[in-house]
């Protein structure tokens, strides 16, 4: 009976994926937290994709180390550059 309820209430699965990806790049609003938590204790498929974010989000920051350059070196540049135009030609 809660479980049908919340249902009805809660936003899809499509909307609430797009929320918690959203939510890795700001803080929601309020409404849209509560329902996004809501959906999650009813839907185990979309509490999985949310832990998988925040395990994602995690293990980036941690590779974020004090030595790891912000851009890539031109030696890099230049590589990646070659590698597009040899897939497009």
């Amino acid at each position: 009976m809660i479980v049908t309820f919340l249902a009805r209430i809660t936003p899809a699965c499509k909307e609430v994926t797009a929320l918690a990806s959203e939510s890795m790049d700001r803080r929601l609003p309020l409404s849209a937290r509560i329902k996004l938590s809501l959906h999650c204790w009813i839907c185990e498929a979309c509490a999985r994709y949310r832990n998988q974010l925040r395990l994602i989000r995690r293990s980036l920051n941690a590779s974020d180390g004090p030595n790891r350059p912000s851009t890539p070196s031109d030696d890099s540049k230049k590589r990646l550059v070659e590698a597009f135009k040899a897939k497009h030609r």
